[in-house]
């Protein structure tokens, strides 16, 4: 139990809860706590007699606004989840200022996505949602997206029905294995909860053309964001294309993560062209290991940095194809440097400054070119083609109707991501 008055916590005890006998031993600080704001439950192993407790104890706390129910079914069985899920779920759906769920390192995937979409799909007051590391798979990856799309639909009509509603700022969904399938789905839900302010997609298996649609498609509308981590997903020149044409949309951002991406040679210097249109004055941090990244790139890169990018502190490159001793790469350390001097502080966390430590750069392939000019004699209508069908896969049946209009259509919303060589 947390000494904070405003905090229940069991987090990280380890403790097996079958029952709410098991339970009940525990949570009795939680019944005394009249105005509790925050339950953190992660790191224990919860049945369903014990969920079936904590919910109905949850249910009567209206002043909590954050729930951490992260990582509390390991070790059960698949069977016993959704109804434990459901019982925790329902009962503080009608929690007024319950703004914040953490629902990370618990295993739902498609078997199990229920209860999670019947909460998401109504819990008009969500403001945060942290979902990482949930084994969901592209299908139920799309039905986790449709259900936020209905939600903003919810909080319109609660809007005009005169409440106070949050818009949904944080969406954390990573290690999910959403894939090309879900991306659809996804692009529609950004598209409507334009507000966000942070969103983490990292290792999802998204390709190139998952990552196009869905910059292109969905985070084109979110201006207001301040952090994006797309990191081990698969750009290419196709996805790299689409960041430089929404990027400077982004006037807001602060953190941007495209590392371990495949952004590629040419992809990296669109990327730093468009950095280097002064619309990103905000950006602080700029990850970009790991993606091929040549010394064109970083040439305009330190040209970024020093000419339209005044608040950048921090930028990582190594695992990319240049020398430690490029000219380019020791004028974005002494920028840095200089930047650190003067504004750091008395106390610096060295890891938020410079340029990252270059001890994996890689030689040069020669053959880096001629791979970015085949991958450009894709069709948008064949990116299109694709991408339907990835959604129907993704379902497992032909729900997505694959025809002439639809693939049109798409087509041309993705020619709309070309820019200019």
């Amino acid at each position: 139990m947390s000494k904070d008055t405003k905090t229940f916590s069991l987090e990280g005890k380890g403790l097996k809860l079958d029952t709410a006998e098991d339970l009940e031993a525990h949570i009795a600080p939680l019944r005394g706590l009249q105005d509790v704001e925050e339950v953190r439950v992660l790191g224990n192993t919860l049945g369903v007699g014990a969920c079936k407790l904590l919910g109905e104890v949850l249910a009567t706390k209206k002043t909590l606004k954050v729930a951490n129910l992260a990582d509390i079914f390991t070790g059960r069985l698949l069977n016993e989840i959704p109804e434990a899920l459901s019982s925790l779920l329902t009962s503080i759906l009608n929690l007024p200022n319950l703004r914040t769920i953490n629902l990370n390192d618990n295993a739902f995937g498609l078997n199990t996505q229920e209860p999670l979409i019947a909460f998401l799909s109504s819990h008009v007051p969500l403001q945060h949602l942290y979902l990482n590391n949930n084994g969901l798979g592209p299908h139920a990856g799309i039905n986790i997206a449709n259900a936020l799309s209905k939600l903003h639909a919810k909080k319109e009509e609660a809007r005009k029905a005169g409440q106070d509603v949050p818009d949904l700022e944080t969406v954390i969904c990573g290690r999910n294995r959403l894939e090309n399938g879900s991306m659809m789905a996804w692009a529609e839900t950004f598209r409507l909860h334009n507000k966000v302010k942070e969103i983490k997609m990292v290792q999802n298996g998204i390709r190139q053309e998952g990552i196009s649609l869905l910059l292109s498609e969905g985070l084109n509308h979110t201006t207001d964001l301040k952090t994006l981590d797309l990191q081990d997903n698969t750009f290419t020149v196709m996805g790299a294309r689409a960041l430089a044409k929404v990027v400077p949309l982004w006037t807001e951002v602060v953190e941007l993560g495209i590392g371990d991406s495949l952004l590629s040679a040419k992809g990296g210097v669109l990327l730093a062209e468009a950095l280097a249109k002064g619309q990103n004055t905000k950006l602080e941090i700029l990850r970009l290991q790991y993606n091929d990244i040549t010394a064109p790139a970083v040439k305009s890169l330190s040209t970024a940095a020093k000419d339209a990018l005044p608040a950048l502190r921090r930028i990582e490159l190594n695992g990319n194809k240049f020398s430690e001793d490029d000219e380019s790469i020791t004028a974005l350390q002494a920028l840095l440097e200089a930047r650190k001097e003067k504004l750091a502080g008395d106390v610096v966390d060295e890891d938020a400054w410079g340029v990252d430590s270059l001890s994996d750069l890689e030689e040069l392939d020669s053959d880096e070119e001629d791979e970015d000019e085949e991958e450009e004699g894709i069709t948008t209508e064949e990116r299109a083609k694709k991408l339907i069908r990835d959604a129907e896969e993704a379902q497992e049946e032909p729900t997505v109707q694959l025809n002439d209009k639809e693939v049109d259509d798409l087509a041309g919303k993705l020619e709309k991501t070309t820019i200019s060589k």
